[in-house]
C-alpha cells in the first residue's frame, strides 16, 4: 500500500542518514557513506512509490517492480539470504587473497620484495586450482544433486567453501595451500548453479526475468557492503591483517551454508 511504501521508505531514509550522521560524527572509513547513500537511496524509492501509488492513476514500472520486491516467493527470499553471505565471503577472497597469503605465507607486503612476488605467483596458481576444480565439480554437482537434494548439496558445497577459506589462515606451508582451493571450487561451481535451478521452480512464468533480475540484486548488494565494511573490521579489530577477511569470509560462507538448511524447496518439502 501507499502507507506502507511511505513509512518504510521514511524509516530506510533515516537509517541511511544515521549511518552517514556516525561516520562523520566518529569518523568512521568514509566508505560507510556509501552504505548511508545506498539505504537512503532505497527509501527515496519507495518513498516516490508510495507518493505515485496515494496519487492513483498508473502506477508504472517503479511501483510495479517495488511490488515484486515485496512480493517475492518465501524460497526466493530465503536463497536472498544465502546468495547474501555467499558473495560476501566471494568478494572478501578476491580482494584480499593476495594481501593475505603474501603477508601471512611469504612475510612480506613490500610490493617490490622477490617474496611479495612469489606470494603474488602462488595466488594467481591457487585462482587457477579453484576455477578448474570447479570446471570439474560442475559435471559432479548435477548427479549428487539429483541423489540427496539441491538444498543439502549446495549446503555442503558452501561449507566447503568456507572451510576452504578458513584453511588458507591454518595453513602455514605454501606448498599446501591448493589443498583448500579444492573446496572453494566445489563451493564455486554449486553458487553458479544450484541457488538458479532451485529459483526457477518457484518462480511464475510471467515474471521469471523480473525475478532474475532481482535476484542478481543480492549478488551485487553483498559485494557493496563488503567493499564498504571489509576495511573497517580489519582496521578497528584486525590491526589491518589481511588474513583476517578470509577467516570472515569463510565465516560467511559458513553462515550460507547453515541459513541454506532453512531453504524451503518445494520439490524437497
Amino acid at each position: 500500500s501507499a502507507e506502507a511504501y511511505l513509512r518504510g521508505g521514511g524509516l530506510w531514509v533515516a537509517a541511511g542518514a544515521a549511518v552517514a550522521a556516525m561516520t562523520a560524527t566518529f569518523g568512521l572509513e568514509k566508505e560507510l557513506h556509501v552504505l548511508g547513500g545506498l539505504l537512503a537511496l532505497f527509501g527515496v524509492t519507495q518513498l516516490l512509490a508510495g507518493w505515485r501509488r496515494r496519487g492513483g492513476g498508473a502506477t508504472g514500472g517503479l511501483v510495479e517492480i517495488l511490488d515484486d520486491v515485496f512480493a517475492m516467493p518465501a524460497t526466493m527470499r530465503q536463497l536472498a539470504v544465502v546468495q547474501f553471505f555467499t558473495w560476501f565471503g566471494l568478494f572478501a577472497m578476491w580482494i584480499f587473497t593476495t594481501a593475505a597469503v603474501t603477508r601471512w605465507h611469504f612475510g612480506t607486503d613490500d610490493p617490490t620484495a622477490p617474496a611479495y612476488g612469489a606470494g603474488a605467483d602462488l595466488v594467481g596458481l591457487l585462482f587457477g586450482v579453484y576455477n578448474g576444480v570447479a570446471a570439474l565439480a560442475a559435471f559432479a554437482i548435477p548427479p549428487v544433486a539429483a541423489r540427496i537434494g539441491r538444498r543439502a548439496c549446495h549446503m555442503i558445497n558452501l561449507a566447503l567453501g568456507g572451510a576452504g577459506l578458513i584453511g588458507i589462515v591454518l595453513i602455514r606451508d605454501p606448498a599446501w595451500l591448493w589443498l583448500p582451493m579444492i573446496g572453494v571450487g566445489i563451493a564455486w561451481a554449486s553458487i553458479l548453479s544450484i541457488p538458479y535451478a532451485m529459483l526457477s521452480r518457484v518462480l511464475p512464468a510471467r515474471k521469471m526475468g523480473v525475478y532474475m533480475g532481482i535476484f542478481n540484486i543480492f549478488i551485487v548488494m553483498p559485494q557493496l557492503v563488503a567493499a564498504t565494511i571489509l576495511g573497517l573490521l580489519l582496521k578497528q579489530f584486525f590491526d589491518g591483517a589481511a588474513i583476517a577477511a578470509l577467516a570472515i569470509g569463510g565465516a560467511s560462507l559458513l553462515i550460507a551454508a547453515a541459513a541454506m538448511a532453512l531453504v524451503k524447496a518445494p520439490d524437497e518439502a
